[in-house]
């Protein structure tokens, strides 16, 4: 049974000139382990992956019901399957998890779906 749906989009070149500007914000965004895979890609990537986990977080928020604040963005991870699909691995949902992400050259978007036994 679906529990939740969420949604959000983000653009790129809002998170890039964060990026430029408070770089404490890639580690409040990113768990250790999202880290490690984002200092691997070269700029372009780095913004795109990070407004995509950024974008994650927030759906994921929305398909909870509450909103950053009442789950954190430290409290989800979303890591990456062999062939490269996105998998959250880390969340306060005991139920299964989807997650899709997308990115347009100016956006990147995330929608997740929350199921439940």
């Amino acid at each position: 049974m679906i529990k939740g749906i969420g949604i959000d989009m983000v653009e790129l070149s809002r998170i890039e000139k964060i990026i430029t500007r408070k770089s404490s914000f890639v580690n409040r965004v990113l768990t250790e382990n999202e880290q490690a895979l984002f200092e691997e890609l070269p700029h372009k990537r780095q913004v795109e992956f990070l407004a995509g986990r950024f974008a994650c977080k927030e759906a994921f928020s929305k398909a909870w019901g509450t909103g950053i604040g009442a789950v954190g963005l430290q409290d989800i991870e979303i890591l990456k399957e062999k062939n490269g699909a996105p998998k959250v691995t880390k969340s306060p949902h005991d139920g299964q998890v989807f997650v899709s992400i997308s990115h347009t050259e100016t956006s990147a978007v995330a929608q997740i779906i929350l199921e439940s036994s």
